[in-house]
């Protein structure tokens, strides 16, 4: 009987298997790229905000610039005393990442050749991996994103379920603060939710204060108590203390005091030169140079935070158009097709796997965070480049990438799919409903939802058997079977490719890409938590076969 069960079980694991082929495939090739990356690059890529990231680990109280998320995520990590255990923690979550876009194209009704595409930019693209090995805040952010994405699109959410993905959400929010945009996101996707169960006979307010209640008590008391923490620390209000310096940074690509007039206090900030000979907005906060640096004391202080704030607010109000402009300008860099040097090379080379390795900044958080890191590893923290491996994905780098424009058509997919299958549902309940009209063929979309409602039941097998279609039927038969047809396709569009199939993933993938031009400016790092959502987002438009074969199982 064991022999007959074991026997069984391997048969089941083979078919599995022989299903999931292409995104085993998929699979094993992303997690080959990362065992090649760690043993080329040994044990960790640094960025000039690795070393904050791990003072704060080392020293646990909130930093001005950046939450303490990451950080007490190195911190959970210290006792092993190693920074190549730490990325490759992140380079399971990258995969793990892949996964979950995977599972739930699948759970959600959609075909299975779309889901393994869907995984190929998050588990192959180069750029991803590269990241994936830096010490940086990103790889736990979207990992945390995308956990709440697929959390918040089960087919039946619950006051646990919410209230988990409202935890999640506030992780991701301490992680990095453009995560606190999605939770007010969030809540209005969930009051859809509860209008959409109105539809089923619910009773909307219920739902929503079932589903509301829970997720923003769970997303708001782990923020409010990282903001006691801060307050207690700083005496100010906030998650961090750098909001008007960057907001102040990102209008100066416009800001012109001959239109702002400035008061005298905020004078001091302007910059004579015209716009268009300015450098990148990042350099109002770190070039010594710039006129807020060169105020007294460190760049962060209560009092130059909100003179920056004042100075940023009046430019916005004095030119809300070249704002937007510049906006626009900022978030059209993430669609571009090549990958021009942004902000800067300095910068731009750290999301490149180096040839030789850059030293580490010379501004003191990183001559401080070099000795915490050093007391961190237990060791030093050297980065050793290992040729010929490191030249593998030098090359690989160079070949095989998501450009931006790619980002941009697969952010258009779901949309131009739901607007084409809406015509098509528009189209063949007009043709079915003209008087007299000759019953003619319909759309393939339409054929493929009535032909699923008859295996549901909307339609009796008899009929159909009997070779009496809806035109031969009686009037009051023939009217009952297109009503029944109507409300058949209606939700059959629902669960399948609709806006509330694809919409959380593709809401919270422009929420990602609107916040930084918006407040900071345009970075790389920041489009790569993008593209998973956006594949999501696309693959759950495409309609899933009615076959039945594109399930998980």
């Amino acid at each position: 009987m064991s022999r007959a069960r074991a026997r069984a079980t391997r048969t089941e694991l083979r078919g599995w298997a022989r299903r999931h082929r292409w995104f085993l495939v998929v699979f094993g090739l992303g997690t080959l790229l990362r065992l090649v990356t760690m043993l080329g690059y040994r044990p960790a890529l640094w960025f000039p905000d690795s070393y904050t990231y791990v003072v704060t680990a080392m020293r646990p109280r909130p930093d001005l610039v950046r939450p303490a998320g990451y950080s007490m995520f190195l911190r959970l990590l210290e006792p092993f005393h190693s920074f190549a255990l730490v990325v490759t923690v992140q380079h399971v979550l990258g995969l793990l990442v892949g996964v979950m876009v995977y599972v739930t194209v699948l759970r959600r009704g959609g075909p299975r050749w779309a889901a393994v595409l869907a995984c190929v930019p998050v588990l192959l693209d180069a750029y991803q991996i590269e990241l994936e090995h830096l010490l940086v805040s990103d790889t736990l952010f979207t990992f945390l994103v995308v956990g709440a994405v697929c959390l918040a699109m089960r087919r039946t959410l619950t006051p646990r379920s919410a209230a988990a993905l409202g935890l999640v959400l506030a992780a991701a929010t301490l992680t990095r603060t453009v995560g606190l945009p999605l939770i007010a996101v969030f809540a209005l996707l969930l009051l859809a939710y509860g209008v959409r169960r109105a539809a089923d006979g619910a009773r909307p307010g219920r739902v929503v204060a079932r589903l509301t209640v829970p997720f923003l008590v769970a997303a708001l008391l782990p923020i409010a108590g990282y903001a006691g923490w801060f307050y207690a620390t700083y005496q100010r209000v906030g998650l961090v203390g750098s909001n008007g310096v960057f907001l102040y940074a990102r209008t100066m690509a416009f800001a012109d005091c001959s239109v702002m007039k400035p008061p005298p206090d905020l004078a001091v900030l302007c910059d004579p030169r015209p716009p268009a000979s300015r450098p990148a907005s990042q350099e109002y906060i770190w070039n010594a140079e710039s006129p807020l640096v060169r105020l007294p004391g460190i760049t962060f202080t209560k009092e130059t935070d909100t003179l920056a704030g004042r100075f940023a607010s009046l430019a916005i109000r004095s030119q809300p158009l070249d704002y937007l402009r510049g906006m626009l300008t900022e978030l059209g860099r993430s669609f571009t097709l090549g990958r021009p040097v942004y902000p800067d090379p300095e910068t731009y080379g750290y999301y490149e796997f180096p040839a030789t390795v850059p030293p580490s900044p010379g501004r003191h958080p990183a001559l401080v965070g070099k000795e915490f890191a050093q007391r961190y590893e237990q060791g030093p923290i050297a980065v050793d480049v290992v040729e010929p491996i490191a030249g593998v994905m030098r090359a690989y780098q160079g070949v095989v990438r998501l450009p931006g424009t790619a980002l941009l058509v697969i952010l258009l997919v779901p949309p131009a799919a739901w607007a084409v299958r809406a015509r098509w549902w528009r189209d063949a309940a007009r043709a079915r409903w003209q008087p007299g009209a000759a019953r003619t063929r319909r759309p393939a979309a339409h054929r493929a939802y009535s032909n699923g409602a008859h295996s549901n039941g909307a339609h009796s097998n008899g009929a159909h058997s009997n070779g009496a279609g809806l035109d031969g039927a009686g009037p009051d038969v023939a009217a009952a079977s297109r009503a029944a047809t109507s409300r058949a396709v209606a939700g059959r569009a629902r669960s399948n490719g609709s806006a509330s199939n694809w919409g959380v993933a593709w809401a919270t993938a422009w929420a990602l890409l609107l916040v930084p031009p918006a407040t900071a400016q345009f970075d790389y790092r920041y489009v790569l938590p993008v593209v998973p959502l956006a594949c999501l987002a696309a693959a759950l438009s495409v309609r899933a076969s009615q076959t039945g074969h594109d399930r998980l199982s």
